[in-house]
């Protein structure tokens, strides 16, 4: 687990911090995180930590279980969506998609970051010692391995068992 985490569970029940720590999601509103970010020990200019820092104020709920593509697909089974046709999408899928589109690290910070949200709304922990990382490496492989997670999670099983 990451020194950020720690830190971050150790604050989880100061609203005040964590209110402060939110805003670092809002353009106009992230001078109010920096002084919390400066206590956890993140560099106001590591983009990365301080978004994953936010996005834990939002929603502490965590897993130690897949990245964040297992994620998005625990949020579509609970959501109770079906793909009744292959050439029809769920929306969680429309999301997933959306989110595997982007390009920039900025990009996918939206999506993710709108996804989180939905996992709050379902209860679904996210597995922010992977999360993190992911984002700061964003690139094919990581798109390629959320890919994976949410279209084919069985194949994943197994390809942990053959290690």
């Amino acid at each position: 687990m990451s020194i950020l985490l720690e830190r971050l569970r150790i604050y989880q029940d100061n609203r005040g911090m964590m209110a402060n720590l939110r805003c670092i999601l809002v353009e106009s509103k992230k001078h109010r995180a920096w002084p919390v970010l400066h206590r956890l020990g993140v560099s106001v200019g590591d983009d990365t930590a301080a978004f994953v820092a936010g996005l834990f104020a939002t929603h502490p709920e965590t897993t130690g279980q897949g990245n964040f593509g297992a994620t998005c697909k625990a949020i579509e089974l609970r959501r109770g969506e079906k793909s009744g046709d292959d050439s029809k999408l769920t929306a969680t899928e429309r999301r997933f998609q959306h989110l595997l589109a982007a390009s920039r690290k900025e990009e996918a910070f939206e999506r993710v970051k709108r996804m989180v949200v939905m996992a709050k709304a379902q209860g679904i922990p996210i597995n922010y010692a992977v999360l993190l990382p992911d984002l700061r490496y964003w690139g094919d492989r990581i798109k390629a391995d959320w890919a994976t997670a949410f279209w084919a999670p069985e194949s994943e099983n197994s390809n942990e068992e053959e290690v």
